[in-house]
């Protein structure tokens, strides 16, 4: 028997449409040629260190909110950054921001905090910025399942 691994998804979801983009995370990484993950979502407001200590790799998603993320993500890296600095350094993750914007501002604020935790991206962050588009799902589904079938080959 395989030991499986933990995707935790943490996404802000003010929106029906950023809800839906967290909704794709998670059926991305549920993906059916996927075998030895199991993927979670919660809201960073209900998120906490346990949650990210049983984690093998970690999708964040954030609304860009006055040129910045948002207020709940910033939340739960203030609740959880020394509390996993050691433990989880090298973790994989991925990073989507919904901006109305540039969201510039988004992806350099969560760029610090990533860079003191020293997780490693599995990839570039996935920019949703400018009105709406369903692109914006496929896109974010897409990010989940690499992010799950990478963990479940072990590469990240």
């Amino acid at each position: 028997m395989t030991n499986r691994k933990q995707l935790l998804i943490v996404a802000n979801t003010p929106s029906p449409n950023t809800q839906a983009l967290a909704d794709a995370a998670l059926r991305g990484a549920r993906h059916p040629d996927i075998d030895n993950i199991d993927s979670r979502f919660l809201t960073p407001l209900a998120a906490g260190v346990n949650d990210v200590m049983s984690a093998d790799g970690i999708i964040l998603g954030t609304t860009e909110n006055f040129g910045y993320m948002s207020g709940a993500l910033k939340d739960f890296f203030d609740r959880i950054y020394y509390p996993v600095l050691e433990q989880k350094q090298g973790m994989p993750y991925a990073l989507y921001v919904r901006a109305g914007l540039d969201g510039t501002g988004a992806l350099n604020a969560v760029d610090r905090i990533i860079t003191g935790l020293h997780w490693k991206a599995i990839q570039e962050p996935v920019l949703c910025h400018g009105n709406y588009t369903e692109e914006f799902v496929q896109q974010i589904e897409d990010l989940g399942t690499l992010m799950s079938a990478s963990l479940d080959a072990g590469i990240v």
